[in-house]
């Protein structure tokens, strides 16, 4: 619940079109609803101004569709299942059908939908989408190994109402790449850089445009490059002053710090557009 529809409930107590019982029946939702083993944060939107989301592995199909349920009926904004299987996503869907699958581009749903399926094969499941929104946000990522995280940042802002510019394949090691897609770059209002070996496109990105980089190493590359962490400590060494990291492969953090930034800015202007 977040605190418009809260307002709505008391205005609706007040005009006497809901019974106080069934306001108090409503409101006992919050914080939180147990099911199917997991605490259900109703609140969070009140408090943070986003929902929180569902994180597909460890659980089992039906949880993860016994989830999305209740979160779909206790709150008015998005909800997202992230990094579901195939067996997750048919769960789901079978549940609450009206939500949206993005895997990443080129990809085939995963066929065995164990624990032993590659991330790249995972998709994230989007209900009740936000509104479309103007703010220029640019997910940028080194190569095509990178893609299911970039995939992943680009399917939650648009979960948001951003429907975010991906520029793909813009790697240090073919210079010219990065150097057609700078205009594009500092245009933005936001830019989330996804990479992986040396995590050097980060640095590149931060020193050609005034918007906040966001960095996310990817666990892709040989075994010097330690499944991400050359790239994690790379974007944190990073001489381009400012850049902010998240964790390896976690195009979903990304994503939430872009909207944290864009909802403060638009804060300051009076309203989201």
């Amino acid at each position: 619940m977040d605190a418009e529809q809260i307002a709505g409930l008391l205005a609706e107590v007040r005009d006497g079109t809901v019974s106080a019982d069934d306001a108090l029946a409503r409101l006992r939702r919050l914080p939180y609803a147990d099911i199917a083993g997991a605490r259900i944060d109703h609140h969070r939107t009140l408090r943070t101004g986003h929902p929180e989301a569902v994180y597909g592995p460890g659980k089992s199909p039906s949880q993860c569709a016994r989830i999305v349920a209740e979160m779909l009926s206790g709150g008015s904004g998005p909800v997202l299942l992230t990094r579901a299987n195939s067996d997750q996503v048919a769960a789901a869907l079978a549940a609450c059908p009206d939500g949206v699958v993005h895997r990443p581009a080129d990809r085939e749903p995963d066929s065995a939908g164990d624990a032993g399926t590659s991330s790249a094969d995972l998709a994230t499941v989007v209900w009740r989408a936000a509104a479309e929104r103007s703010d220029r946000v640019v997910v940028a990522s080194a190569g095509t190994s990178d893609g299911p995280v970039a995939a992943e940042a680009t399917a939650v802002l648009g979960a948001f109402g951003i429907d975010a510019a991906a520029v793909t394949d813009i790697g240090l090691a073919g210079l010219h790449r990065f150097l057609a897609e700078i205009d594009t770059l500092a245009a933005a209002e936001v830019v989330i850089v996804v990479a992986g070996m040396e995590g050097a496109l980060a640095t590149a990105v931060a020193g050609v445009t005034s918007a906040p980089v966001i960095a996310v190493p990817t666990s892709a590359g040989y075994g010097a490059a330690l499944d991400g962490v050359t790239a994690l400590l790379a974007m944190h060494a990073s001489c381009a002053a400012g850049i902010s990291v998240v964790g390896i492969d976690n195009g979903f953090g990304a994503a939430m710090a872009a909207m944290r930034i864009l909802d403060s800015a638009a804060r300051s202007d009076g309203g989201a557009e």
